[in-house]
């Protein structure tokens, strides 16, 4: 079973000089992340950042997926420790999370079938999101009896909104392509079978155009995103929930946290 985060430049004979493919692959598991796809696409990121020749990264998933969360079976090894589980999201996942915000380069997102929990939040790292009509979004990790962690809350509620943050969160709704576009979440819906052509010729035109201006224009939008003022406000919230007297990862031996994660492994419905 193969699981990594690849990247490799386009095809040279479709035209596309600059433009870097990184492709989320597990094969079987529907490109659900592993605590090594994290660490590969943080380290995928930082090496396209110091690339001057990457003028614009296509993100996608292999197989009719772009990504189903994460791998829920490598859960069990470690996320019923609280030390542990800290350190898989303050590291592993905000990691990779973290080097796609910080890159210059623009990224198109290419989405097609399943886009859930993990996938949402790769998703709300990229500039530009297209996505086929088949695909479907969501984080119904309700269902597994954990929340999502702050960062990735915060993340994924500033791309997604706050009221679709609550509805994913709290009542485990999914969407479909065409409501997430109504949304705002989505750039672009075209059919599943021009998916393709769509994404490889939005990532052609942005690598076309100056490779400067583009860095420039996404760390000053990056700048912008958030008032000063405001943004130093909300990250100091953010760290009083990481690192306050309330440790967020304290549920991690706890029976519900358990009965979740059991229970989708050993597929039946959870007793919470």
């Amino acid at each position: 079973m193969t699981a990594e985060v690849v990247a490799a430049p386009a095809a040279a004979e479709a035209g596309a000089a600059g433009v870097v493919v990184v492709t989320l692959r597990h094969t079987g598991r529907l490109n659900a992340m592993s605590r090594a796809m994290w660490r590969q696409l943080r380290s995928v990121f930082e090496s396209i950042q110091r690339n001057p020749e990457a003028r614009c990264v296509l993100i996608e998933g292999e197989g009719g997926a772009f990504c189903a969360g994460g791998d829920i079976s490598e859960y069990p090894a470690f996320r019923f420790d609280a030390a542990q589980l800290r350190d898989f999201h303050e590291n592993d996942v905000w990691g990779g999370l973290s080097a796609m915000l910080a890159c210059d380069v623009p990224i198109v997102a290419r989405i097609d079938g399943a886009c859930m929990g993990a996938g949402v939040e790769i998703a709300s790292c990229c500039d530009i999101r297209i996505a086929a009509t088949g695909a479907r979004f969501g984080a119904p990790i309700a269902r597994l009896g954990f929340p999502m962690a702050p960062r990735e809350a915060q993340l994924v509620a500033g791309a997604v909104g706050e009221l679709t943050a609550r509805q994913m969160l709290l009542e485990a709704a999914t969407f479909a392509a065409p409501d997430m576009l109504a949304r705002g979440f989505l750039s672009r819906v075209v059919p599943d079978e021009r998916l393709d052509a769509e994404a490889l010729g939005t990532a052609q035109r942005v690598a076309a155009l100056a490779p400067q201006a583009a860095r420039l224009n996404k760390q000053t939008l990056r700048a912008l995103k958030v008032p000063p003022a405001l943004d130093v406000q909300a990250q100091a919230a953010i760290e009083s929930i990481v690192h306050g007297a309330t440790d967020p990862y304290a549920y991690a031996d706890s029976a519900e946290h358990r009965e979740g994660i059991n229970a989708f492994l050993a597929k039946r419905p959870p007793a919470f």
